[in-house]
């Protein structure tokens, strides 16, 4: 699965882009057929303690799951857009299993 990063208004550090590439490839354990991933994060200016804008958008053959999340910090951001994801993948692949069966 490729991993595209984004930082919006801001420049992102390396940790900060390897944390998200590494939790975001976990979620090949949900769907083997996931084709690519976005991630986009994005600094809001303003006065707002959470201004910090995580946006993943997952592209499976058929369809395209999006998940956003403002928090405090890009960290909490991920874990929660992640988290989400697994449970789409996991309904899409349900989907899926049971088209087939019938």
């Amino acid at each position: 699965m490729k991993v595209f990063t984004q930082s919006v208004n801001f420049n992102a550090d390396n940790e900060l882009i390897e944390f998200v590439e590494t939790k975001v490839s976990t979620l090949t354990k949900f769907h083997d057929k996931i084709v690519n991933a976005e991630i986009f994060l994005k600094v809001q200016n303003t006065s707002d303690k959470e201004n910090k804008i995580t946006e993943i958008k997952i592209n499976i053959p058929g369809s395209e799951l999006i998940v956003k999340r403002e928090t405090k910090t890009f960290e909490e951001g991920v874990n929660a857009a992640v988290d989400n994801l697994k449970r789409q993948l996991k309904r899409s692949k349900e989907k899926q299993r049971d088209a087939q069966i019938s």
